[in-house]
């Protein structure tokens, strides 16, 4: 009877979401301090490898479908809600599971702050560029960190749990 009242060690869902609505609102806060203070193709150098600049990506990861003629905007809307449902589902089956949650929440946030760009503009807000010389990294934003982090995490999470079982 005592084990009933005893503090779970687990996570629960709520604190895995809440990890995902931070991603979210830094997103989206963000976005809005950009699309505030830059007009599309505007730079500012602020190092010698990094530019704060305003770039409007109409299509997915690294401008993937960019010139597809628009039903992309809903194609990966969709394909991002339906994503996000899928990652909740995974929070819910699975909270206990500490780096693979962190890293589920994470992609969460970023695919929703890309979706509410889609819907709220019709693209995607990118801002920061890193380069060297010439070359640049394609633009990215807050969101994409946060699906970048969150997919190198899950790389990480399936690699210990692999020696685990070893």
């Amino acid at each position: 009877m005592a084990n009933k009242f005893k503090a779970s060690n687990r996570p629960s869902l709520w604190v895995w979401l809440g990890i995902a609505l931070l991603v979210l609102l830094l997103d989206q806060f963000t976005k809005v301090l950009v699309l505030g203070a830059f007009q599309l193709g505007d730079s500012t150098p602020i190092t010698s490898f990094f530019n704060l600049v305003r770039v409007h990506n109409h299509g997915a990861a690294f401008s993937f479908l960019a010139g597809a003629g628009g039903w992309q905007r809903w194609f990966f809307t969709g394909i991002g809600v339906v994503a996000a449902l899928f990652m909740v589902w995974m929070l819910r089956s699975h909270p206990g599971q500490k780096l693979f949650s962190l890293a589920i929440s994470l992609i969460l946030g970023g695919a929703i702050g890309n979706v509410v760009d889609r819907l709220l503009h019709g693209y995607v807000v990118d801002f920061l560029d890193f380069y060297w010389g010439t070359w640049h990294f394609p633009a990215f934003n807050v969101a994409d960190a946060g699906i970048s982090v969150g997919a190198a995490l899950l790389i990480l999470d399936e690699i210990l749990r692999v020696r685990r079982g070893r």
